[in-house]
């Protein structure tokens, strides 16, 4: 089981009522949904159908139209992060409601803030209700805040507000001032908005107790005035005034900074409640101005000071209960993963100093690993993020640590680095460092994610790039990822286009006379590519890969484990009966008989000759070339299978037996039958339950029965015939040859 326990429930649910809204529900005349029969609700399990539509990203105008049923479906906690809902389908869905909080952040579908404070305020009793707001990157169009009567509607209509967050919209000084009024307001972000004066923040002075301006872009005050304005705050208790360190240059900023410094060496009587302080990415901070700061404050929890240079003094360390967001150690990086992850400016300052702390790690850190995902999913587009990112988890699965994390936690990992190579896919050191975390056997093997994506991915990725390490590793998961795909999977990737690519990697090994792992993964894509893939096999064909195959037959006689890939796809091809006359060339056949017969070639590469053999062997009507060579194929098979000596390593699988199922029929010369058959023995006795029950669904114990009691059948057919039907019912009981 996942480290992290098996989901909830409640969470299973809810998925399944999102997968099933289509058959629960009846449509308006509008368009939007209704359920057609509901309970009524836990309460906070709305708000959890709600914030899963979202995260599902199934919440839209017709969705959403559930929520319009108050009694039912009660919502108190909402949130529609991310989504795409109109002003309209916001006012009739969530506006009816007794909200405590809503998360309308970065909501799309053309919603405004003005749309949502205008909504909520036309509900009286969200007016005192609303406790919570965040419209963090919408537009908050504050011009068109006008009631019907004429007088204004404004955030301070919602006279229930604790907590506000206005970040990243083009909040004006007008509506701070509005905001101030609220009576009761205790938090407020307006990080990277528009506002140039903060002196309206005196109006809520004796309330708030947090305050959130990072990167206020447009500010035009002096140092003193800014100070005296925070020093009046006497009942905060965080401030948050750290600044975006890489678009900044010396100049801007520099007044910010001075008033930083007026705070540190200031009087612990100015902000005598503040316990928690950022100044990240702010410059000209000393760490003499630190350490005096951090000793008159003896309450203090918290001290923000990545990128100022100032986070290495030796006090930040001795105080036990004070986190400190930096780079002078591991803690203080990870601290600043933890608490920045909406900010790509610090996440990439973090993940870079993560990087140099965790390239010879040889423990495994899950939590380092949630870390740098957190960060790469809340800033997908983000070339730099992603640069550090994917080096990091590299690092962090490579070689045994992967298979100490959670699987779900790997699974996440491996679909945050398809989405990269998706995004970023002229970018070499991306690719590559995608590339390095997936070749990874547990991962290939164990981890589920999406593996056609990822083998589209990266073979379209090495169809446009030369470099031979990169070219090894692209191979090496594109053959293993294969092997894992659905047949219908496996058609759409065995287009013309990438067999091709795949060929010509072998010719160019071929063509120096070079055996590595490039070749052999090359080899083994093809292979696996072209099983139970009649479409691929023709596409093989077409690409002149038969004529390469024979050469490279020939020229690596004495390499078996090339030999075998070589053999196994013309397996895959004397499978298909419309290709078999692409086989029927003399001079291959021989060659393929040749090795056959020969005794010191390893069994391995004689059972796939004859795998061919007995293919080719099984349709005399198809039979184009002379008799003699047809009779000494059928002498050969029978002699040569009989000298073979039984296979411990596992060395091809089986989608099905369907291909066996005409060299099975009682008419078969006794050649053909003995090869279907010691064939189906070698995998049922190293892999008995698996293919007892495939044997038992297809049909295939039947005949093997009718095989063994005919009077014609062969001793040696019908004692491997009995053995196998012995396993098959000892256990109670994939087509063509794949690459194991």
């Amino acid at each position: 089981m996942d480290a992290e326990g098996p989901e909830a429930l409640s969470d299973l649910c809810l998925t399944q009522v999102c997968c099933s809204l289509d058959a629960l529900c009846s449509r308006r005349a509008d368009g939007s949904m209704c359920l057609s029969w509901a309970p009524v609700f836990p309460q906070e399990m709305a708000d959890q159908l709600l914030r899963k539509m979202g995260t599902k990203g199934i919440l839209s105008d017709t969705t959403v139209g559930i929520f319009r049923n108050c009694k039912e479906l009660r919502l108190r906690r909402a949130s529609i992060r991310f989504c795409s809902v109109s002003a309209e389908a916001f006012r009739l869905a969530l506006c009816p409601h007794r909200l405590q909080e809503l998360d309308a952040s970065w909501v799309s579908g053309g919603l405004t803030g003005a749309d949502i404070v205008s909504g909520l305020a036309s509900n009286l009793e969200c007016r005192s209700s609303l406790q919570r707001l965040s419209i963090s990157g919408l537009h908050l169009d504050w011009e068109s805040l006008m009631e019907d009567g004429g007088t204004r509607v404004g955030f301070s209509s919602l006279q229930g507000l604790r907590t506000l967050n206005l970040a990243n919209t083009d909040l004006t000084d007008a509506a701070l001032e509005d905001i101030c009024s609220l009576p009761q307001l205790e938090s407020l972000d307006i990080s990277c908005s528009a506002v140039s004066k903060l002196t309206a923040l005196l109006d809520c002075k004796s309330t708030l107790k947090s305050l959130i301006a990072h990167r206020l872009r447009q500010l035009d005050m002096s140092p003193a005035r800014l100070f005296f304005v925070f020093s009046q705050l006497h009942a905060l208790r965080h401030l948050d005034f750290s600044d975006d360190h890489i678009t900044v240059d010396d100049s801007d900023g520099r007044d910010g900074d001075e008033t930083v410094r007026q705070l540190l060496e200031g009087s612990p009587q100015v902000l005598p409640s503040l316990v928690s302080l950022d100044i990240s990415g702010r410059k000209r901070i000393s760490e003499a101005a630190v350490r005096a700061f951090v000793e008159a404050r003896a309450g203090l929890v918290f001290m923000g000071l990545l990128a100022t240079g100032a986070s290495s003094s030796d006090v930040l360390t001795s105080q036990k209960t004070l986190k400190v967001t930096g780079e002078a150690n591991e803690n203080q990086v990870c601290e600043a993963l933890r608490r920045y992850r909406d900010r790509e400016c610090f996440i990439r300052e973090a993940l870079i100093h993560l990087y140099n702390l965790i390239t010879d790690t040889d423990k495994p850190r899950p939590d380092m690993l949630k870390l740098v995902l957190s960060g790469m999913q809340s800033h997908p587009t983000s070339l730099h993020v992603h640069l550090v990112a994917t080096a990091c988890v590299f690092h962090l699965t490579t070689q045994d640590l992967a298979e100490a994390m959670p699987v779900s936690l790997l699974s996440s990992t491996v679909t945050q680095l398809l989405y990269a190579m998706k995004t970023f896919p002229n970018h070499q050191q991306v690719q590559k460092n995608c590339l390095l975390a997936l070749c990874s056997d547990y991962i290939l093997q164990d981890v589920p994610f999406d593996k056609y994506l990822a083998a589209m991915l990266v073979i379209n990725w090495l169809s446009s790039h030369e470099e031979p390490t990169l070219q090894r590793m692209a191979v090496a998961v594109i053959s293993i990822l294969v092997a894992k795909l659905s047949t219908e999977e496996t058609a759409q990737l065995g287009e013309d286009v990438h067999i091709m690519k795949l060929l010509a990697l072998v010719q160019q090994k071929a063509m120096v006379g070079v055996v590595d792992s490039t070749l052999k993964f090359a080899l083994s894509a093809l292979w696996n590519l072209t099983d139970e893939m009649p479409s691929a096999a023709r596409n093989f064909i077409e690409c002149q890969g038969l004529e390469l195959y024979e050469e490279v037959l020939e020229s690596y006689y004495g390499e078996p484990s090339v030999q075998q890939k070589l053999l196994g796809l013309l397996n895959n091809i004397a499978e298909v009966e419309a290709l078999q006359a692409n086989l029927l060339e003399e001079d291959l056949l021989e060659h393929i008989l040749s090795l056959l017969q020969d005794a010191q070639v390893e069994v391995g590469v004689r059972y796939f000759a004859g795998g061919i053999l007995a293919q080719l062997a099984s349709r005399p009507e198809a039979w184009t070339l002379g008799d003699e060579l047809l009779s000494t194929i059928l002498k050969q098979l029978h002699a040569s299978i009989m000298t073979w000596t039984h296979l411990e390593r596992e060395m091809v699988s089986y989608r099905s037996f369907h291909p066996f199922y005409p060299l099975l029929q009682t008419g078969q010369p006794s050649g053909v039958q003995l090869w279907a058959v010691w064939a189906i023995h070698l995998v049922c006795s190293q892999n008995t339950s698996h293919y007892s029950s495939m044997l038992e669904r297809e049909g295939m114990t039947e005949l093997l029965k009718a095989l063994a009691a005919h009077p014609d059948t062969h001793g040696d057919i019908k004692g491997l015939s009995d053995s196998i039907l012995r396993m098959v019912e000892q256990h109670g009981g994939h087509t063509g040859p794949r690459n194991s």
